[in-house]
């Protein structure tokens, strides 16, 4: 069992670090909200004073944070990883931030004899706490080598997709993916309410062919019960897309269902439901047509 830092007790950084300690792993951790610290170490954690303590005391820090500038704060800024970390060690980054952020602190981290990988996580708190998270990591091969036992305490699925950057730019790829099917699950069972037409029934009868997913899976029991509660937020999935979109204008790839997706979710924060999980992205369609998809109690 090792000695691993981890910075970012969030939603889902909070269940990760959990796992670690199930698995036997000492954890060492920061966060800026401290009562999330002191809850972690009420569990078995240990506190330390700033990004650079935690970094000077292990050899592997997980960091698990909102976006790409408080990566780079918190690695590149004062009291940050970099300034206590030690040569040989490795940054294992598994914030959803943009693949050329991602390039950016690891070429400075790079420049300091610390190595990193970046290994972007999907399956949401759900899986965060199940510890059945896919994990999608860029890097160098020996050290996705070195860090694979202690991503599989976090993830059932872990998969090295390229070096690094490629990691984020696999997530984004998985984030375009749900939220359009997200929003073609709304549209489409929109149709078939507005034509009168059992919900539930639609999906019973198209979730085993080539319509079924595992979104539409996770999603429509929430749609039917009219639960949007989170989940994964839609205020995280437009920072997601928002990041796609900037990728995308980088490597002039026209992304055009994205930018689609990315106005319907800011519309809906503009109504109020950024705190909503995703699947309320089927309330954009319900509105438009004036309907409502939810169980019919027979």
């Amino acid at each position: 069992m090792e000695t691993i830092g981890f910075i970012g007790l969030g939603i889902m950084g909070r269940p990760m670090c959990a796992n670690l300690m199930k698995a036997g792993h000492k954890v060492i951790v920061y966060d800026v909200v401290r009562a999330v610290v002191d809850e972690v170490v009420a569990n078995g954690a240990v506190a330390a004073n700033s990004p650079a303590d935690v970094a000077s005391q292990v050899n592997k820090i997980v960091t698990m944070l909102p976006d790409s500038p408080q990566v780079k704060e918190v690695v590149m800024g004062k009291s940050g990883v970099l300034e206590g970390a030690k040569k040989g060690s490795i940054i294992i980054d598994m914030s959803s931030i943009a693949p050329s952020t991602a390039k950016e602190v690891h070429d400075a981290a790079k420049a300091k004899g610390v190595r990193m990988i970046d290994a972007p996580v999907s399956g949401g708190q759900p899986g965060a706490i199940a510890a059945t998270l896919s994990i999608m990591v860029g890097g160098e091969k020996a050290d996705f080598e070195e860090c694979v036992d202690i991503l599989k305490v976090m993830g059932s699925s872990v998969v090295l997709v390229g070096s690094i950057g490629a990691g984020n730019t696999v997530k984004l790829c998985n984030q375009i993916i749900v939220a359009l099917n997200i929003a073609a699950l709304g549209e489409a069972l929109t149709l078939g309410v507005k034509a009168g037409v059992d919900p539930e029934a639609i999906f019973n009868a198209i979730k085993g062919g080539l319509a079924g997913s595992s979104v539409m899976n996770a999603k429509t029991p929430m749609v039917l019960d009219r639960n949007f509660k989170p989940g994964f937020r839609i205020d995280l999935h437009i920072k997601d897309i928002a990041n796609a979109l900037q990728t995308g204008k980088e490597l002039n790839a026209p992304l055009p269902m994205t930018g689609l997706i990315a106005q319907i979710m800011q519309a809906l924060k503009v109504k109020g439901h950024g705190s909503s999980d995703h699947s309320a992205i089927v309330t954009f369609f319900e509105q438009l047509a004036d309907v409502e998809i939810k169980r019919i109690v027979h």
